[in-house]
């Protein structure tokens, strides 16, 4: 079962749970030098339990700014799949699009999105429309 991101009646799709979790764990990782949450607490300690206030959405549109601006200056190759594992690789391995060339366009949905832009999106109309984000 794959996992979206909601605000109100509208939800795109991610993909699976472990995808998800590949790309806050490569956030983290690469980051957040003291630990999980510790610099992007509305994307780590709210978004990705499961909820998202909207009126945090303006400073976790911030936090997903800033780390995709670190991301780029990374290899596809530092992905982390499993904060937790860090051995773990993915499914595909090495096996990656030549459009892949950084950690900042490395993440696309299972519908074919960039996984950045689908939560700007949905962090910008949180912000917008006074409705919270829910990931699940």
């Amino acid at each position: 079962m794959a996992v979206g991101i909601t605000v109100g009646s509208i939800t795109d799709e991610i993909g699976a749970p472990s995808f998800v979790h590949a790309f806050f764990s490569t956030i983290s990782a690469h980051c957040e030098p003291n630990g999980w949450g510790t610099s992007f607490p509305g994307l780590m300690k709210e978004l990705y339990q499961g909820r998202l206030s909207f009126m945090h959405s303006k400073a976790a549109l911030g936090e997903l700014e800033q780390a995709k601006l670190l991301l780029k200056d990374l290899q596809p190759s530092q992905v982390v799949w499993d904060i937790e594992d860090r051995k773990t690789q993915p499914p595909w391995g090495n096996n990656i699009a030549s459009t892949i060339t950084n950690l900042s366009n490395y993440f696309v949905s299972s519908t074919g999105g960039d996984v950045f832009a689908l939560l700007e999106a949905a962090l910008r109309a949180s912000a917008d429309k006074g409705r919270d984000v829910t990931l699940g």
